[in-house]
Order: structure tokens, then sequence, then C-alpha cells
């Protein structure tokens, strides 16, 4: 055995190329520092980020490529400067692993907007390698990157919390949507849309999903419990709802139009684009008559993604998840990009990566 396998101390599943097909792996994370966390994954969400990465749609890959960002686990070490985390705590980690801790945007604690953020895999660690996410054995993070999942909640359903409940819960905050009465309206019911259907049945808003498929109408009413159900491509049942809803989340990654969405905004209402389409078209008329906006958003910062952690366990707010094997995540990303997941994919990674 060679000195290099021998101190290999993380098994994983990575892809080698654009083909983003998934395979054993094994590497070495770097050694635990005072103020980081060594955590035992338990699980880990799948994202369509795990896609993008894998199969270099964005040109940047840096292969071998370990994906998965929505970890969570069990603190199997903790450095001597980590004062949050114990050993035997669960533990959270989200999309990045590091930023400068200088800027403006670390100060206010909204390390998502710092240039120097460092992604969970596919970006360059402390120590100069390629971080590599939670399809894997184990991670080294440091602390301020860690959060807390409370007693109780159960781990699988805190994964998608990191990403696809972050990413809709954030903007929701900022742009106050947590008040109750308001109408709240829904686009796409994915990984990201359901939650932001369950975050809006707990602010107490009147929730109305708007889909182009009659197929999600049933669980939508029944299992996610929204107050109305559209079919976006009806142009009556949109017209029913011109000028009725306070704030819109727009969820999709599809090209859509976007005129038709803005007409169902109040006077002052607002829609938040979370998806990436590749363009957005829009009459400057949508904005301007009835002074609306259209805004932004992308996951969260440190403060805010404990904030909702938090606020999901005093909530008794539960993603809806279908849990599979490392060995289904090849399938796992297929079946994504095919839209052919309630509501999101989580990883078994304790009972399955061997």
């Amino acid at each position: 055995m060679s000195l290099e396998s021998a101190n290999e101390n993380c098994i994983a599943w990575a892809a080698r190329d654009v083909s983003g097909v998934l395979s054993p792996y094994k590497f070495s994370r770097r050694d635990l520092g005072v103020d980081d966390v060594s955590l035992k994954i338990t699980h880990c969400g799948v994202c369509y980020a795990d896609v993008v990465w894998t199969r270099n749609e964005f040109g940047d890959s840096m292969y071998p490529v370990v994906p998965g960002h929505e970890i969570v686990g069990t603190a199997k070490d903790v450095g001597s400067n980590v004062k949050n985390f114990k050993v035997g705590d669960h533990v959270g980690v989200g999309n990045y692993v590091n930023s400068c801790r200088e800027c403006e945007f670390c100060n206010d604690r909204q390390e998502v907007h710092c240039s120097k953020r460092v992604k969970t895999f596919n970006g360059i660690d402390v120590d100069g390698t390629i971080t590599k996410g939670g399809y894997s054995s184990n991670i080294v993070v440091h602390e301020r990157y860690c959060f807390r999942i409370p007693d109780g909640y159960p781990l699988d359903k805190a994964a998608p919390l990191l990403c696809a409940g972050l990413t809709v819960y954030t903007p929701m905050m900022r742009h106050n949507m947590n008040q109750p009465g308001k109408s709240l309206g829904v686009i796409g019911l994915g990984g990201l849309g359901h939650m932001a259907v369950k975050f809006g049945k707990a602010f107490g808003l009147k929730v109305t999903v708007l889909s182009t498929s009659m197929s999600k109408r049933e669980e939508a009413l029944n299992l996610l419990g929204v107050d109305n159900f559209v079919l976006s491509s009806d142009e009556q049942q949109m017209k029913n709802l011109t000028r009725s809803l306070d704030f819109i989340v727009d969820t999709a990654s599809g090209d859509h139009p976007f005129d038709p969405y803005m007409s169902l905004l109040k006077v002052s209402g607002v829609l938040v684009l979370v998806g990436f389409p590749s363009k957005i078209i829009l009459s400057p008329a949508s904005l301007n008559i009835g002074a609306k906006t259209i805004s932004g958003s992308a996951t969260g910062g440190t403060k805010i993604t404990q904030e909702m952690i938090d606020f999901c366990a005093a909530n008794k707010i539960y993603p809806e998840i279908e849990v599979v094997t490392i060995q289904y995540a090849n399938e796992a990303l297929d079946r994504m990009i095919n839209r052919d997941v309630k509501y999101r994919f989580v990883i078994d990674i304790e009972n399955s990566l061997k």
C-alpha cells in the first residue's frame, strides 16, 4: 500500500469528467484546525448544483468533483478554539465553507455575498486543495460555517434545509413575506417551491401554487395544504387572479414569460426570482404600472441560515423527501433533471457509503 493511499481518510463518490457519472473515490480531508469541526456525514441532499458542476455546465469544474452541499451529520471532533459545538452535536453545512470574514457582507453575517466565498465543493480550500462536498463520509469545516441541528429534528429531513429551504426563506424574510393574512403565489412545485409553500403556510399566508402541470394539483392541495392551485397555461384562471397577490416566489428555472405573473401582483407587489432561467423578458409596464418589484436571491448568510433551521424545528416544518443510497446517486441526478422527485432526494450516506 502506498503512503498516499494509506493517508486517504475519506471515502466518497466523484465525477471524473464532463459525463458527470459518479463512482467510488478516496481522498484525504485536511487536518482539523483550531477553529474547525470534523463532521461524520449521515445524510446529504441532492441539489441541481450537483448536476451543474459534475457535468461542467459553467465550464469551471475541477475534477474529480465530489458534489453535495446539503450536508448533515454528527460532530466527531472539534478544534481547541471551537465554542459553539461539541463532540456528538448534530451539525449542518451548506453551500459555502469559507469567506474573507472582513468585508461588509461578512461583518453583517451575509457571507453569501462575499467575493472570496468558498463553495463547499469545487472551490479552493484554506490549504489550497479543491473542496469536496457531502457525497462523502466526512468533512472538516470552520465552525462559522457550521449550523446546529436542534435535537429531535430528523437528520434526513434537515439536509434540504441547507440549500432548498434557505434559498426561499432568505428572500421571503428580506421582503417581509411573514405577514399573516397576505397572499403568496409560488411558481413551480419542486424542491424549492414546496419549501416556499411550507414557509408561506407557517407565516399565515394565503398560498396559491402556479404550475404548468395539472398533475401537481392533488398533492398541492392535499399534501401541502395550499389554498389555491392555478394552471398557469389557463388564461381564464390566470385572469381571475389579476392583482390578487402580495408576493410571488418564482422557483422555475426553465424559460417562461414574466408579464402574465407580474399581472397577478397587487400594487407594490414583489416577485422574487430564485430559479435560473436563461433570460428574463418583460414589459416595463409590468413594473411601472402598479409600482411593482422584481428581485433576485440566492441562498443566504450564516445568521439567517441558523434562524431558518430553528424556525423549522420550532414550527415542525419538514421537507418532503425521498431517501436513496449513494449507489443510486446517478439515477437520482437523472430523475431530478427530469423533475421526477417529490420533492427532494436525500442520500443516506451513513448506511450506504462503505
